[in-house]
């Protein structure tokens, strides 16, 4: 086959949406010919590199940024979005040149993962794929009375631009021409439901490459005191780290720790937390750690906290679960996709105060249960494996271009099957 994907993010060795556009491309390049729309200005140093070491003559990169305003995405998250959605309308033309010169059979949108936001690639007269797409989940209104002003503002905000962007004629375009339309929770999918998407199956957008996985295996479980709980991500109020470290603090355990690592506008105000909670000599904050330092504190703790009250997808989860850590998270969003009994603790999202008292039990089960971390830890590896290495959710994607090139035009729209290689 033949295939254009768009990436605006796409780079090795790096995560979040970097992540999933180069781990995407690469896995889908092992098998057919893959022409990939990005930037110059983000990624492009280190994919040469890569295939410099690594060279795959199915895999073609096509680089472009607009002519005018081209880097205008480092401005900030406003000039990003605005950059985006002119680089989308750049990358039509392009993709419009390249397919009557090559003559593709399928065409897919790949980054960004925002469910909101139009694809122009799906106005070319070939087969298209959107996603994975998230962006559709929000944090339970429960969860709000512990906002401040500013942040309750930031959600009622995000809230109403999702509202407004859903309605964009391009963003329903995309929606209603996509013959498989991916979304990386229910949330969003029933939000590209309502887009008019007929084919809308769930697949969480990430995904660890294979000598990523068997690389943090290799950190087994420290056996010695004291037990460390890890957090890691941006200090924003959505992230839940408070909702964390009031459970660590009421679960009361003496011989543990507390670590976070990342940065951000919560950071004063989770500070004057733990003061308050009287667990100051058991909390470390680590601030921003480059990625492979940030997998090596992973290999000093035990145990993953992620207390999010709305991801698409957490890379910390797969790659906690891929060294064989437990992981507590809430039960929302991707995190619940990603994580099962056998491999942590899902956590009801009820209520700020039934969240910190469920968390702190799962807490003192693992303390006192190392058997049961080693089992969840064990099992969690197995899970990354089979289901989000990026080799075999590129096979899964083939075979699922495979099925919709094989059907006639006339039932494409039709729910797909479920591939199983």
């Amino acid at each position: 086959m033949k295939i254009l994907m768009s990436a605006y993010s796409c780079e090795p060795h790096i995560g979040s949406e970097r992540a999933v556009g180069w781990g995407l491309v690469q896995a889908v390049a092992k098998h057919h010919q893959v022409w990939v729309l990005t930037r110059p200005d983000e990624g492009k140093e280190a994919i040469e590199a890569e295939l410099k070491r690594n060279p795959n003559p199915n895999l073609n990169f096509v680089y472009f940024t607009l002519p005018i305003w081209g880097g205008a995405w480092k401005w900030g998250f406003g000039s990003m979005q605005l950059h985006y959605y002119l680089w989308q309308i750049q990358a039509y033309f392009v993709a419009r040149r390249l397919h009557r010169q090559i003559g593709f059979d399928i065409s897919h949108h790949v980054t960004f993962v925002k469910y909101s936001r139009p694809s122009f690639l799906s106005l070319l007269p070939i087969p298209f794929v959107w996603g994975p797409v998230g962006g559709g989940e929000f944090a339970p209104k429960s969860f709000w009375k512990d906002f401040s002003l500013k942040n309750k503002i930031h959600e009622r905000v995000r809230s109403l631009a999702c509202k407004v962007f859903e309605s964009d004629p391009f963003a329903i375009i995309t929606a209603r021409r996509s013959i498989l339309a991916q979304a990386t929770t229910e949330d969003t999918a029933r939000r590209v439901r309502q887009m008019g998407a007929n084919n809308v199956q769930i697949e969480p957008a990430i995904g660890l490459l294979t000598e990523e996985i068997e690389q943090l295996n290799q950190n087994k479980l420290p056996n010695q005191s004291p037990i460390r709980f890890l957090s890691i991500g941006r200090l924003l109020h959505w992230k839940g780290f408070s909702l964390g470290l009031r459970a660590f603090a009421q679960a009361n355990l003496k011989d543990a720790e507390y670590w976070i690592i990342g940065d951000g506008p919560e950071r004063q105000r989770l500070e004057t937390l733990v003061q308050e909670l009287g667990i100051i000599n058991q909390v470390k904050f680590w601030n921003n750690l480059p990625r492979e330092a940030t997998l090596d504190k992973i290999s000093e703790c035990s145990v993953l906290v992620h207390p999010s009250l709305h991801d698409s997808g957490a890379f910390v989860c797969l790659e906690a679960m891929a060294a064989g850590r437990p992981v507590i998270c809430l039960n929302l969003g991707g995190p619940a996709l990603q994580v099962t009994e056998e491999t942590g603790f899902k956590i009801a999202a009820i209520t700020p105060k039934q969240v910190t008292e469920d968390l702190a039990k799962a807490m003192k089960t693992l303390v006192n249960n190392p058997e049961l971390c080693l089992r969840m830890g064990e099992a969690g590896y197995n899970r990354v494996k089979e289901v989000f290495n990026w080799d075999v959710k590129g096979q899964n994607l083939i075979c699922k271009y495979k099925e919709i090139l094989e059907k006639p035009r006339a039932t494409q729209s039709k729910k797909l099957t479920k591939c199983i290689n």
